[in-house]
């Protein structure tokens, strides 16, 4: 290892990069700048606008930062030329980088993303990894092209996902899991331009492996029993903390209150079993009713679940619009009581569960 370090330009703005970038701040390399994107809620006449968790661990450190509405535009090009840095450092920031902008440092850019690329290419990797029933997570540290995060891989490490895991707690494990990679390759690319190698390093990946994983949108997390209950699952763990899982549950006198679904998990039963039972997508279920209706579900003494196509989705944390979140037992005291209950269908099919379904997964 040799003592060069480059000089950094960091550009981020989720938490996923503030682990990575801590680190980097401690390294032999120096930061010229941090950039964050600027906020987008608008503040109001007493408070100061939100800042990014990126711009707060910026300004906690001393660091000098800027948020240009965008670094492709003439002027944040110039001001990063200005600057000469020999290397970007992409996390978590928001914009894609035109080709003028990774040509402003003198090795271009490397980012960090959340997924095994070149799987779940795109704004939402951890996500994705749930929701598509992924067994394994990890990250990738790529050399960056205009293209959207399909540059040579530099380094990827990877870790299995829990059975019971959300998109926020794999989040943040991974966000720790690409600290080493990131300053693995900062490194190699430093000594690399020392001793005169070739720059051009990582493995391409495969196009034909390639998946994407879009934004996500608020109506993804309108829940519609339906589907198959596995899914339904992956979809509660997959939107936390945003958009989260929500549906209409109706009484027997058709009124309806907005119910969120915070945790949950799933049990499977023949959709012929519930057919012969009476039962149908969306109804509750409490166990008191359950034990008269032929079905042997080993769970505790009092438990509430949602009848989806192959099976029950156990409750066990949820929020009424209005009310504080309540375990399962609050919900059967307060509500097992009422007859008919049952969830809202949409009047058509799920596009996020329809895209579940087109990816073969089941």
């Amino acid at each position: 290892m040799t003592d060069r370090s480059l000089k950094l330009v960091l550009l981020g703005t989720g938490p996923f990069a503030v682990p990575s970038f801590r680190q980097i701040a401690r390294s032999r390399h120096s930061i010229l700048a941090v950039v964050t994107k600027p906020p987008v809620e608008k503040p109001s006449r007493d408070k100061e606008p939100p800042e990014s968790p990126v711009m707060r661990w910026a300004k906690e450190s001393g660091l000098r930062v800027v948020t240009p509405s965008s670094m492709n535009e003439p002027d944040s090009l110039q001001w990063l030329c200005s600057l000469k840095p020999d290397l970007l450092i992409v996390c978590d920031y928001g914009q894609i980088l035109s080709n003028e902008a990774l040509s402003m440092a003198r090795l271009g850019g490397i980012n960090l993303h959340g997924s095994l690329l070149p799987r779940h290419r795109g704004a939402a990797p951890v996500q994705w990894s749930i929701l598509s029933g992924d067994q394994t997570a990890g990250v990738s540290v790529i050399h960056m092209t205009p293209k959207l995060d399909a540059g040579p891989v530099l380094e990827q490490r990877s870790r299995d996902i829990e059975p019971d895991e959300s998109a926020d707690g794999l989040e943040v494990r991974l966000s720790q899991l690409g600290v080493e990679p990131t300053l693995m390759a900062i490194d190699t690319l430093a000594d690399a331009c020392t001793l005169g190698d070739d720059l051009q390093s990582g493995v391409p990946q495969d196009r034909q492996l390639a998946t994407k994983a879009p934004r996500l949108k608020k109506s993804d997390g309108q829940l519609d029993f339906r589907y198959p209950v596995e899914w339904i699952d992956r979809q509660i763990r997959g939107l936390q903390p945003w958009p989260g899982v929500f549906g209409n549950l109706l009484n027997a006198q058709g009124k309806s209150v907005r119910m969120v679904i915070l945790k949950a998990h799933p049990y499977l039963v023949a959709s012929e079993v519930l057919s012969e039972q009476g039962l149908k997508p969306g109804q509750i279920v409490f166990s008191d009713v359950a034990s008269g209706l032929s079905l042997k579900i080993e769970q505790p003494k009092q438990w509430v679940a949602v009848v989806a196509k192959n099976g029950l989705l156990i409750l066990e944390t949820m929020q009424i619009a209005g009310k504080s979140p309540m375990q399962s037992a609050g919900f059967v005291s307060g509500y097992s009581k009422q007859p008919g209950l049952c969830f809202e269908t949409p009047t058509e099919p799920h596009p996020l569960l329809e895209k579940m379904m087109a990816m073969g997964n089941s």
